[in-house]
């Protein structure tokens, strides 16, 4: 019998081979097509092959995953309080919406970015932004419906569309213009199967913060084409330069938007998997979206308890984000570290980010002769011990980009992009 034998995340596996299991013949048990475009190149082959190094013994410097406590950002005071005084709170289950304080406490912060008209029953809460990002497309999607994500953007969007029976159609957020969304080109791609349109603000993975006029024009496409908007804004308190994020459902009151939002980034509590939605705009247009919504979030019984219980003191202490992103704080210093040191590399170039801790530079492909941007983060790999997330694991069309995560200390990055640049001296891809 012909052996047919496919290499994906570091295993062997026979896709095709007959086992006999007792007098019955069977074969083995096949993914579902839909998982077929399904990607994750954050934690994917090149992640493991870096972790089984690490087995051996080699220093890895992670920089594929923004992941603050992996860098020794600790828990805030202020989140250690709140869980000492409250923990008995968290020890059965909650209301499926979420505890009503901690509910109480997102609805307070998402009013005070202005967004109007909303009260606690309209926050849901998940164990973190993916689960709620699920809750929020599950009741929407049918399948062969059509989401716009923009591109490049964090994998979870596109993944979570495909998982649930729908396209993602990607629409160019334009490096010469800020990384800025194109707008012609999101007009372009709108379809009589068109539902919704993503928004990531600060984006992932530019760390690019969009104006009030670009928002507008967004609302105005989904006003138009009867779209409801997913507004990611997870990294809305790290933003530097003296900037101002504005939340997109601040600017409409006609027009239904998705806010979703978490701590995960801002008071590094990326384990705690802690994050919400709040839907705004006219209730009468989401109200049988929002029935879906409940029988989805009520069929889960609760979001982890104790992760809801540090919401309220969380939002209360918005110096713990704050001091991280002012000068002198850990992020922006260094931001500026990584920033001085990718101008020194001949053949990069990149758009300084306004927000979050990730940077996305672009090599010159003909100077590199690069083809493949898997190979060429491979290739970093095995000469630096640095691990990153090429441009293509954010859904990123061209073999030209890479992330960088500007997590660890100043110096260790300084270092880092340091190698990078010996690296790319002289490389060419084979």
């Amino acid at each position: 019998m012909k052996q047919l034998f496919q290499y994906e995340f570091g295993v062997y596996w026979n896709k095709d081979k007959i086992i006999k299991a007792g007098n019955k013949i069977m074969k083995p048990i096949v993914r579902a097509g839909r998982m077929k475009p399904v990607h994750s190149d954050i934690r994917g082959p090149l992640f493991v092959e870096a972790m089984k190094r690490q087995k051996q013994g080699i220093d890895i410097l992670k920089l594929n995953t923004g992941n603050p406590a992996t860098f020794g950002f600790g828990l805030p005071d202020s989140i250690k309080n709140a869980l000492m005084e409250h923990m008995q709170d968290g020890v059965g289950y909650c209301d499926f919406k979420g505890m009503p304080q901690a509910r109480q406490a997102i609805c307070d912060y998402e009013t005070s970015k202005d967004i109007k008209g909303i009260t606690s029953d309209d926050v849901f809460i998940g164990n973190g932004v993916s689960e709620v990002v699920s809750f929020a497309l599950t009741p929407l999607l049918n399948d062969g419906d059509e989401v716009l994500v923009p591109s490049p953007s964090y994998s979870l969007w596109g993944n979570s569309i495909y998982l649930e029976g729908g396209k993602p159609v990607f629409y160019t957020c334009d490096e010469k213009a800020n990384w800025y969304p194109d707008i012609k080109d999101i007009r372009s791609k709108i379809t009589d199967k068109t539902k919704a349109i993503v928004i990531i603000n600060p984006n992932n993975p530019t760390g690019v913060l969009y104006p009030k006029e670009l928002l507008l024009e967004i609302i105005q496409i989904a006003r138009e084409s009867g779209l409801l908007i997913f507004a990611d804004e997870i990294y809305d308190r790290l933003v530097m330069d003296g900037k101002q994020h504005i939340s997109l459902a601040s600017l409409t009151e006609d027009v239904p938007v998705i806010t979703l939002n978490g701590l995960s980034k801002s008071h590094c509590l990326c384990g705690y998997r802690c994050g919400w939605m709040v839907i705004s705009g006219p209730r009468e247009l989401t109200e049988d979206y929002r029935q879906g919504i409940i029988q989805l979030t009520s069929l889960r019984l609760c979001a982890n308890t104790m992760a809801q219980i540090v919401i309220p003191a969380a939002l209360d202490d918005m110096d713990t984000p704050a001091s991280m992103v002012r000068p002198g704080g850990r992020i922006y210093e260094q931001r500026e570290a990584t920033v001085r040191e990718l101008e020194k590399i001949n053949g990069l170039s990149f758009v300084k980010n306004d927000a979050a801790f990730y940077v996305f530079p672009k090599l010159d492909v003909k100077k590199f002769n690069i083809t493949n941007d898997k190979q060429f983060a491979h290739d970093l790999l095995d000469a630096t011990n640095i691990l990153l997330v090429p441009g293509s694991g954010f859904d990123w069309k061209d073999p030209d980009h890479f992330r960088i995560v500007m997590l660890p200390q100043a110096d260790i990055l300084s270092d880092a992009i340091r190698r990078m640049g010996t690296f790319l001296d002289g490389y060419k891809q084979k």
